[in-house]
């Protein structure tokens, strides 16, 4: 399941245009550490928007791929 999440975020992030608006909270947090410079702000700013609804488990995985 885990290769498989990580197959269809390489997939998106390499073939779509980083529209992360229209990426799931699980795919954003997979990426993060991979996003051109140019884009890390509006990465940021979607993934911050994120936070108050992510679950514990999301939350976690926010905060051990932040550091």
């Amino acid at each position: 399941m885990r290769a498989i999440l990580l197959l269809l975020t390489l997939f998106v992030f390499t073939f779509a245009k980083e529209n992360f608006s229209e990426m799931s909270t699980q795919e954003l947090i997979a990426i993060m550490g991979f996003v051109d410079k140019k884009d890390e702000n509006r990465f940021n700013k979607e993934l911050e928007k994120r936070i108050s609804s992510m679950s514990e488990k999301q939350k976690a995985q926010y905060e051990s791929k932040k550091k």
